[in-house]
């Protein structure tokens, strides 16, 4: 049986993080001449540092309102508090057992003890609130989402407030571009129907919340041995990671250099919603103003053709093509404005400063998956990437 010291070790080992991170997702760990540093801007605890390929986030530091993770366009970090399963799951119970409202609130606001625990799901703060979730409830029939917070000039939160504003406008944006008349709204106050009518069993319930929670206690303790040496493997291969070159975190093939690609999916979940909600071949807005998804426009007079956005474009929306182009010294890639992110690394690793990333994109090449010819100044230097003869 272990003793006190033991179990307190344990506990050490298994201390959890509100926010994980996935390094080779993060576009200033891709490049070292990223520009992106939405999360730390985002971060009120200044938790956050990226710094020589690295990304770090204080655990001690961090405050859990999951902002970060709201603007992270690579979806580099990821919640732990709760996890996106979890509150999924919590969302779709209480709307429920609210009739059909959905009622998200800030911990500030529940711990008032005002309204009723069974209709409305809480995260720390607001700023944890995702495009993709509030689309998504929209897109399964959900005609308002109301989000609850309260005296934020005097919370320790307060500085996410920007943040939960662009999600929300930004996701009226998505669902405006299809046609929706859905209500998102924030408010100080729980909706009359939400609110409790007796009291004590809000108190009640954060009492018997605290007390499970307390019950785990020996199931917890009983794992944590197994557990801990999963952590310990884990900090062996970390170990040997930080042996690694750069390159080989990250997976970089030889030859061209082509940077490894990830999944959009956040992307993909949210036009997926869409559709359901709307016509994508008519849609209601031809064009609309989105922090999700991005154009790009290049210099055409400028540009080398030296390939090196595509190199290190992480989601592949832009890419080499094999369409030739008419004239003599131009050459096409291709771009898909619904793989595109706006991390704006194309832009940033331009050697001639020519891409520009747009934040307007046409509503109706969103769901056109074939992917758009961008003009091009041809290669030089025979570029694999864009010399199809290599």
């Amino acid at each position: 049986m272990p003793n006190l010291n033991d179990l307190m070790e344990m506990m050490d080992a298994l201390e959890t993080k509100a926010i994980i991170t996935i390094p080779t997702f993060c576009v200033a760990v891709r490049n070292r001449h990223s520009s992106c540093r939405k999360c730390a801007d985002a971060c009120l605890a200044d938790a956050i540092t990226i710094e020589k390929n690295e990304l770090n986030i204080d655990a001690g530091a961090c405050v859990a309102c999951g902002a970060c993770v709201a603007v992270c366009p690579t979806s580099a970090l990821v919640p732990m508090d709760p996890m996106p399963d979890d509150l999924a799951a919590a969302v779709a119970d209480t709307t429920n057992a609210a009739g059909g409202l959905t009622v998200i609130a800030c911990a500030r606001k529940a711990a008032r003890n005002v309204g009723d625990p069974d209709k409305y799901a809480m995260v720390p703060c607001l700023g944890r609130m995702e495009e993709e979730l509030l689309v998504e409830l929209v897109a399964r029939g959900i005609p308002e989402i109301c989000l609850v917070d309260g005296d934020c000039s005097t919370c320790k939160y307060r500085g996410a407030v920007p943040a939960i504003n662009d999600t929300v406008e930004s996701a009226r944006a998505l669902l405006a571009a299809m046609g929706s008349d859905a209500a998102i709204t924030r408010t100080s106050e729980f909706p009359a129907s939400v609110q409790v009518a007796d009291m004590r069993k809000a108190v009640g319930a954060a009492r018997r919340e605290f007390f499970t929670s307390s019950g785990h206690y020996a199931k917890d303790v009983a794992k944590s041995a197994a557990e801990k040496m999963v952590n310990e493997k884990l900090a062996q291969l970390n170990l040997q990671k930080q042996e690694q070159s750069l390159r080989e975190k990250l997976g970089v093939k030889n030859g061209a250099g082509k940077m490894p690609t990830i999944t959009a999916e956040r992307n993909l979940n949210i036009l997926d919603a869409m559709s359901r909600i709307g016509d994508p071949d008519n849609p209601a807005e031809p064009e609309m103003f989105t922090r999700i998804f991005g154009d790009v426009e290049v210099d055409v007079e400028k540009c080398s053709g030296c390939s090196m956005c595509v190199m290190f474009c992480p989601t592949d929306a832009l890419r080499k093509s094999l369409d030739k182009h008419p004239e003599e010294g131009k050459a096409y890639m291709e771009f898909s404005v619904a793989d595109c992110v706006q991390c704006n690394l194309c832009a940033d690793a331009c050697l001639k400063k020519c891409i520009e990333v747009i934040p307007v994109v046409r509503t109706a090449e969103l769901f056109d998956f074939e992917p758009r010819l961008v003009e091009i100044s041809a290669s030089k230097t025979g570029n694999k990437l864009f010399n199809r003869k290599k």
